[in-house]
């Protein structure tokens, strides 16, 4: 018998604030529908790739710049394992800047490929396909998946059989919240009022769009919700496998909420799972999820650390031959 041959592939997801790669080898076929990927490498950096773009409309050269020094340094990983194919997915920031092709340029250059720049409809289902898969039993159907970046969310609503119901991308990233709102160190409890308020009207049409307040199961992805769930969790360090499919209450996100938004920058530092590179946007980020909580009518949120980066890995297998 010849034995069960895998595809070795390489996923890097470009957003906002980050920028991720996932190096892994995707199951045979014959495996079955549950069979997981097998990680080899998963990298992330913060290289805040949209900064300024929605005050400027455009990418600032220092943002490429950082980002092509995290993609050339991805780009030898990628060489190191011999992944047979590369998929790069960029997000919110290159929708909406002028000077995408700046980056495009950048992109084929360091890493041999051209970046897909994804809608909002593809990035929903590419991170809904990512998050279901190896859902914990007590987690029931229909799902509600939100994806909360730097520049925007997307909300998902579908079952792991039936696929994605129905998907819809809103400009309310954390990054995004925070350059628009969230001016203060502290943020005052005006500039907090603003943001919620902005939140709350994206949130209400998304609901409406998907429809996100008939789902059963809120399912909440990205560094914003794992970071929210890791100080719920009192954990002293990030540990991505206790905070890979934990459930925390509404009430633990209110309270952590309020906690991070009376916090100083420097504060927020402190805090042991915080990356230092979210400290300065993680108010707004937990300001969303808690805002889509409320208006959802969720009690709870399971965190998952597979999202679109996953999602992006296994699209490779509908190609691999």
């Amino acid at each position: 018998m010849v034995a069960a041959v895998t595809t070795r592939v390489a996923a890097i997801d470009c957003g906002t604030n980050s920028i991720r790669l996932l190096v892994a080898d995707l199951p045979d076929p014959s495996a079955g529908p549950t069979a997981p990927l097998v990680d080899l490498s998963r990298r992330m950096e913060i290289v805040r790739l949209g900064q300024g773009v929605d005050k400027t409309g455009r990418l600032a050269p220092e943002a490429i710049e950082r980002t092509r020094v995290a993609l050339a340094d991805y780009a030898a990983e990628i060489e190191k394992f011999g992944a047979e194919r590369v998929r790069m997915c960029a997000t919110s920031a290159t929708r909406d800047a002028a000077n995408a092709g700046d980056f495009r340029a950048m992109v084929e250059q360091t890493l041999g490929v051209t970046p897909e720049v994804l809608t909002g409809d593809e990035e929903a289902r590419l991170s809904f396909t990512g998050a279901v898969r190896g859902l914990p039993a007590d987690a029931k159907p229909p799902y509600l998946v939100v994806d909360i970046g730097g520049g925007s969310t997307e909300f998902v609503v579908g079952t792991r059989e039936g696929g994605v119901q129905a998907a819809v991308s809103m400009d309310i990233g954390c990054v995004r919240m925070t350059e628009r709102h969230l001016h203060g160190d502290p943020p005052s409890l005006d500039e907090t009022a603003a943001a919620q308020a902005d939140i709350a009207v994206a949130v209400d049409r998304a609901l409406a769009a998907v429809p996100g307040r008939e789902a059963a199961t809120l399912v909440g992805l990205a560094g914003s919700v794992t970071t929210v769930v890791a100080i719920a969790q009192g954990l002293q360090e990030y540990d991505p496998e206790r905070i890979h499919h934990a459930r925390v209450s509404y009430e633990q996100v209110a309270d952590v909420t309020a906690d991070l938004l009376a916090k100083t920058c420097e504060e927020r530092l402190a805090i042991p799972v915080m990356h230092k590179g979210r400290a300065d946007v993680i108010g707004a980020g937990a300001l969303v999820l808690r805002v889509i909580m409320e208006r959802a009518g969720m009690s709870s949120v399971i965190a998952s650390e597979h999202d679109i980066l996953d999602g992006i890995a296994w699209s490779l297998a509908e190609t691999s031959g």
